[in-house]
């Protein structure tokens, strides 16, 4: 492998891993997969062309071409014009023409996704196959055991026959005309050992035959059952990766001009939740359903009885997820890289997602689309502000190079955590609250911008028995402040309701708490083209229209938003985009089963 690389085909073309050269060299055996190589070309109007210059050895062009234009007509492949040959003297030249609306590397990985296909029909086949082979096996044995336990009730009359006879052949025949045995069993009879004849032995036979009884069951089960034999395709992958898929020896470094993963996944928002405990998931938007005010909720997730879910995120597939912990670490990831799981599904530990240290806790993210971008991440910034009371501004540029193992977004003192993380111009207005009902609005160029390590301000002054519960940062004064207590009370006031002062004020009421409110739990900036999800802490989650809070003014107790069971409270809550659907009149029973 040092002087010959692999195989060299006359048509080119790229070959994909090494393991199969290193076992063709190694064993005489290997398995080359070899791709098509191709370029994306761009009109002057900016239409682009996927054009393939090699193909794999022994593939044949015309065939490749017929099978592309049949994919397209069977509309298994999107966003292809046509497809046309225009190789000449220069050299091989087919040319894929995407049409207008579709992005050129979407249409080719969605050709590369034939590979899956084929393999998994493949592997379908080869259970198929061999669940036939195990049956006829099974059955064939079955059949044989089952002469052999008749022969064994009638021992005395086997045995006179087989003595009468002068030949096997003259015994085969009588002990078939006899008892009906098939040849097979007749010839098992005959050939059985004297110790098959013992009590101990006849209960190994008795034994075989229940268990090969039961295995006939189980693989008629798996023939008349596709989805189980997609299972076992699924648990055969997971097998082979189990006992092969230790660490590579040899790195493999992508280089630039290899696919972007990105191409793979849809433009999309999907919903971020992460659970108490720290489990992480991402969910279609489309999952959740849509409830009145006082909802009695659905089940949002399913975790252990000590967790529940406690930030939930709206976030866009393409985008880049910076995670901000409670020791002022920020992280990064790819949206697409989470985990993905149903509503119900529990998720994945997020330690196992990023390198978060085992005693931090993630508390916010900020999902950036583009971190290359010079002009946006110098004139955007990221604030920050802590538990007590503490505020700090940076450029989002400082956040532009991601390292695996985080970096320090804010220096954190003794018995602070950081709380929030918000995305900013640069002229927004800051609005911070307190559980004990206390609100101050402050414009953001009070803050002057600082480096990642710094410590930040004072934001808001507190007392030892209270501490910040969430921050608004809101672009414009139509902005409406919603606030929502732990017993389920809330309402919505416009953010004018708030005067402005001076950053590092005690502030004014934002809710009239009480016993029967209880503590402040959230604040939000919102508008009328907002739903709401709320979480509580047993994991029920319910969506709301955003309009069917009451707007009220600052210092009042709010409505109730959400009926809560005995010793039940809330536990996050986000606003989402507004749902196309319209909640039934329904009964609290029965409230609202129309999915979003």
């Amino acid at each position: 492998m040092q002087h010959i690389k692999g195989p060299d085909f006359p048509t080119g073309g790229t070959i994909y891993g090494i393991q199969g050269i290193k076992d063709a060299y190694e064993t005489g055996r290997g398995r080359v997969i070899v791709r098509a190589k191709t370029d994306i070309e761009v009109s002057d109007k900016g239409r682009e062309t996927i054009v393939v210059t090699e193909i794999p050895y022994q593939v044949n062009k015309k065939s490749l071409i017929e099978s592309i234009a049949e994919l397209v007509d069977e509309k298994k492949i999107e966003g292809i014009a046509y497809v046309n040959d225009e190789s000449d003297r220069q050299g091989m030249r087919i040319v894929v023409k995407v049409k207008y609306e579709a992005m050129a590397n979407v249409v080719l990985n969605n050709l590369l996704k034939q590979i899956l296909k084929y393999y998994v029909r493949h592997r379908h086949e080869v259970i198929v196959r061999r669940t036939k082979y195990e049956l006829e096996q099974a059955e064939k044995r079955a059949h044989i055991l089952e002469g052999l336990l008749i022969a064994l009730d009638h021992l005395d009359e086997v045995i006179a026959i087989i003595r009468a006879s002068r030949t096997p052949d003259e015994a085969r025949s009588g002990l078939m005309e006899k008892f009906g045995f098939s040849e097979a069993q007749a010839s098992a009879i005959i050939e059985m050992r004297l110790r098959q004849l013992t009590g101990l032995e006849r209960n190994k036979i008795k034994d075989e035959h229940a268990e090969l009884m039961k295995l006939i069951e189980h693989l008629k089960t798996i023939l008349g059952d596709v989805a189980l034999q997609m299972q076992i395709i699924k648990d055969e992958v997971a097998d082979v990766k189990a006992r092969f898929g230790d660490e590579r020896r040899t790195d493999i470094v992508l280089t630039a001009e290899e696919f972007n993963p990105e191409d793979f996944y849809a433009d999309e928002d999907v919903i971020i939740t992460i659970s108490h405990l720290g489990y992480i998931k991402r969910t279609h938007l489309n999952e959740y359903r849509l409830q009145s005010r006082g909802g009695v909720g659905s089940k949002g997730s399913t975790t252990r009885d000590e967790d529940f879910i406690e930030h939930i995120y709206v976030a866009n597939m393409h985008g880049t997820m910076l995670f901000f912990t409670k020791k002022g670490r920020c992280y990064w990831l790819k949206v697409y890289e989470v985990p993905e799981g149903s509503k119900t599904s529990k998720g994945r530990a997020i330690q196992n997602v990023i390198n978060i240290e085992a005693d931090d806790k993630v508390m916010a993210y900020i999902n950036v689309k583009n971190l290359a971008n010079e002009e946006y991440i110098n004139n955007n910034y990221i604030v920050l502000c802590t538990k007590g009371g503490t505020i700090k501004k940076t450029r989002l540029a400082e956040y532009s190079r991601p390292r695996q193992t985080g970096i320090n977004a804010i220096t954190i003192k003794d018995n602070d955590e950081l709380l929030e993380a918000c995305l900013t111009n640069g002229s927004n207005e800051i609005v911070m609250a307190s559980k004990e009902g206390k609100a101050v609005r402050f414009n953001e160029s009070d803050v002057r911008p600082i480096g990642r390590v710094g410590a930040g301000v004072r934001g808001m002054s507190i007392e030892d028995n209270d501490e910040i519960i969430g921050m608004v940062c809101a672009g414009d004064d139509k902005v409406q402040i919603l606030v929502v207590s732990e017993n389920g009370f809330g309402k919505r006031s416009e953010i004018g309701d708030y005067r402005v002062t001076r950053r590092g004020g005690k502030g004014v009421k934002t809710l009239n708490i009480t016993d029967k409110t209880g503590k402040l739990i959230a604040v939000k900036n919102v508008n009328d083209e907002n739903d709401l999800m709320i979480i509580n802490k047993s994991g029920l989650t319910i969506r709301m229209a955003v309009s069917g809070v009451s707007l009220l003014s600052r210092a009042t107790q709010g409505v109730k938003l959400i009926k809560l069971k005995e010793k039940d409270s809330i536990a996050a809550v986000i606003q989402v985009g507004k749902s196309e659907d319209r909640p039934n009149e329904n009964t609290d029973e029965q409230l609202n089963e129309t999915d979003v």
